[in-house]
C-alpha cells in the first residue's frame, strides 16, 4: 500500500509541477506578445512594459487564448495596424516556444 501511495504522490507532484510551468510559460508568452504588439504600435520605454502587463492580465478574463487574441487584435486595429488572425496566432505560437525555453532554463 505504501508503494502505491508513493506513486500516487509522485504523480500528483509531477502534475502540479507541470501545471505551474505551463502557467509560467503562458504568462511569459503573453508578456513577449505584449512587447511585440507594443513595438508594432510604436510604444517605447515604460509604455511597453505597461502594455505587456495589460496583455498578461487580459488572459484572466476567460479560459484559453481567445481573450489575449482579442486584446491584441483590437488594440492593433485601433492603432491602425493590420494583422490577420493567422499572423497574430502564429506569433502567439512562436512566442510560446520561446517562453517555454526561457521558463525551462530558469527552473534548472
Amino acid at each position: 500500500m505504501t508503494q502505491f501511495n508513493d506513486r500516487e504522490k509522485t504523480a500528483e507532484n509531477k502534475f502540479s509541477h507541470d501545471k505551474e510551468l505551463e502557467f509560467k510559460a503562458t504568462a511569459r508568452r503573453n508578456k513577449l506578445l505584449g512587447q511585440w504588439a507594443a513595438g508594432l504600435m510604436g510604444f517605447s520605454g515604460e509604455a511597453v512594459d505597461a502594455y505587456a502587463r495589460e496583455v498578461i492580465e487580459s488572459d484572466f478574463i476567460e479560459t484559453g487564448d481567445d481573450d489575449v487574441y482579442r486584446k491584441i487584435k483590437g488594440d492593433l486595429a485601433e492603432a491602425g495596424i493590420e494583422q490577420s488572425e493567422h499572423q497574430i496566432r502564429r506569433q502567439m505560437d512562436d512566442l510560446m516556444v520561446v517562453a517555454i525555453a526561457q521558463v525551462k532554463t530558469e527552473v534548472k
